[in-house]
């Protein structure tokens, strides 16, 4: 074996030798993968197919142990290092150049204590993994909307979903956490102890160690919940808009909802003459008993004559899956986000015409709801400050070719500043492009 060639901290490179290498990978129970092994290039690929960054060592760790053997290397070699659990995040986080990525994603178990409703869930688990485990027992956690995503990204940046308005973010319905310190120590962080740890946990990002596994208070749920999901012709968005508008502050807590500018997919429900047509996407969740869900919903379902009218009675993991096939991996993301206090005319007009202009069909403005148990929850109780807005504008940018990577960049930040010009906000650092305001951008957040 050669010599490899990694970079440090401080941007220099520096030589491990075949004894580290060798002595390294020995000491892991899982793999250890190098550039040039046949299994490289599938092991550093991660969600957002625009990441394509080439880590000199990835390990791929199967518990604890492992994990604090990857960071005590990298810490020995001063590597410059990042953690994959998921490798959801439009940012691509996961991957870095040159370094030491410490992969958890082989770590997915996920124990559930029913009478407790608790949920004990490994660190490179999803949300998938979750979802399958708690709905044996009709519980769930309140996590985000698409079963892909990963646990730990999610939740340590806040975690919008389905259960938010009614129990808060993922990170507000966080118990306790394992955390692996750089200098290898494991800790524990609750409300008990290490509570400067267990705050900035939930929402400050994944900056302060690795997470190995996540206690989530889990909270009952129907066997079937009301899925809405309505398209709307963009001639009647305004209207609709404003339904959503002076309502959904005065709804049951029950119901989340996600009002997005898209395209009508091409689907045997949508007439064919709308297919791949702007359109208005009313999606939401009412959880609790399905009868009333089906009233409470019921408004948002004919605000105006719909194109199609999709919504149907199922499973909570079933809901979780509907968005899956829109967001698969290896398509290219861009992804900025902006808190608003107030969606009046003038925003919807402006949210309408750069829907009109989108560079690809597959891209989508989202307007979230937000309030509930968000906003009661304390702004300093938490690293997650953002909590007194009543919505979330995120701009999705989504596209297949790399030749058309710089338009569709573009048409998501004219979007995003435009709105940050008018507004004196944060982003959802869930959705932060590729965080390019840096100093900025996290002095508004938190």
């Amino acid at each position: 074996m050669d010599v490899f060639s990694a970079l440090t901290l401080t941007g220099e490179e520096t030589s491990l030798s075949p004894s580290d290498i060798e002595g390294f990978g020995s000491s892991l129970e899982g793999e250890l993968v190098r550039s040039g092994d046949t299994n490289y290039d599938e092991c550093r690929a991660i969600w957002n197919g625009m990441i394509d960054r080439r880590p000199a060592l990835i390990a791929r760790c199967k518990n604890q142990d492992d994990v604090i053997a990857a960071v005590k290397f990298a810490r020995k070699h001063d590597l410059v290092t990042s953690i994959r659990s998921g490798g959801h995040h439009v940012a691509g986080k996961a991957v870095c150049d040159n370094g030491l990525v410490i992969d958890l994603s082989m770590m997915n178990e996920v124990e559930v204590d029913p009478k407790k409703r608790i949920a004990r869930v490994q660190g490179g688990a999803k949300l998938i993994d979750l979802d399958e485990a708690t709905s044996t027992y009709n519980l769930a956690a309140p996590v985000g909307v698409v079963s892909d995503t990963g646990v730990a990204g999610l939740t340590l940046h806040g975690g919008f979903g389905w259960l938010s308005r009614k129990y808060g973010l993922a990170a507000d319905n966080l118990l306790s956490a394992d955390v692996i310190t750089s200098d290898g120590r494991h800790l524990k962080a609750s409300k008990n102890e290490n509570q400067d740890l267990f705050w900035a946990l939930r929402g400050g990002g994944g900056n302060f160690g690795v997470v190995t596994s996540f206690e989530f208070q889990l909270h009952p749920i129907e066997s079937q919940v009301w899925l809405l999901m309505t398209l709307y012709p963009l001639s009647k968005a305004r209207e609709c808009m404003q339904y959503f508008r002076e309502n959904i502050p005065n709804t049951p807590e029950e119901f989340s909802l996600i009002n997005v500018f898209w395209s009508a997919p091409p689907v045997e429900e949508v007439p064919e003459k709308y297919h791949g047509e702007p359109v208005l996407v009313s999606f939401g969740c009412c959880l609790g008993d399905p009868d009333k869900g089906e009233k409470i919903i019921a408004p948002y379902r004919q605000i105006a004559e719909p194109i199609a009218d999709l919504s149907a009675r199922m499973p909570f993991k079933d809901i979780q899956k509907v968005l899956d096939e829109d967001y698969p991996n290896g398509r290219n993301y861009y992804w900025k986000s902006v808190y608003i206090n107030e969606i009046s005319d003038d925003v919807i007009d402006r949210l309408m015409e750069h829907a009109k202009k989108r560079p690809s069909p597959l891209s989508s403005i989202d307007i979230w709801g937000i309030g509930g148990e968000v906003s009661r929850i304390k702004p300093e109780s938490t690293a997650f400050y953002q909590r007194s807005a009543p919505y979330m504008i995120s701009m999705e940018a989504n596209w297949d070719d790399p030749e058309d990577s710089e338009k569709n960049i573009q048409w998501a930040r004219d979007i995003y500043d435009e709105f940050k010009n008018d507004l004196d906000v944060g982003l959802y650092l869930n959705f932060p492009g590729f965080a390019e305001e840096g100093e900025e951008m996290l002095a508004k957040t938190y």
